[in-house]
């Protein structure tokens, strides 16, 4: 599982750069959901999670391009996905893990 976000270095909008990152996903054996400050990635396999990575990083044509990256790879057969981490949180609040007004 990973938590990617990528964007070009300059002012204006970054919709269209933000949106073909997120496009270049879709010809690697990924899952993902974007959010407003980045898209979290789940996949079986780290190469593979890493190759969507750099393909979602190279997508972006800009002069300078910034890319962060967090990986959590659990190596047990007892992972939670991405869905069940935010499951398990919200069973412990006892509400979905958001503001009444989100």
């Amino acid at each position: 599982m990973a938590l990617l976000s990528v964007a070009p270095v300059r002012e204006g909008s970054m919709k269209e750069d933000v949106a073909a990152a997120v496009a270049a996903l879709d010809d690697y054996d990924v899952t993902y959901e974007t959010g407003p400050m980045g898209t979290t990635i789940e996949s079986d396999d780290v190469d593979e999670l890493l190759a969507a990575v750099g393909a979602a990083h190279k997508t972006v044509e800009a002069d300078r391009v910034s890319t962060s990256l967090k990986i959590d790879d659990q190596r047990t057969e007892d992972a939670l996905s991405a869905e069940e981490k935010v499951e398990a949180v919200e069973g412990v609040l006892g509400r979905p893990a958001r503001s009444e007004d989100a």
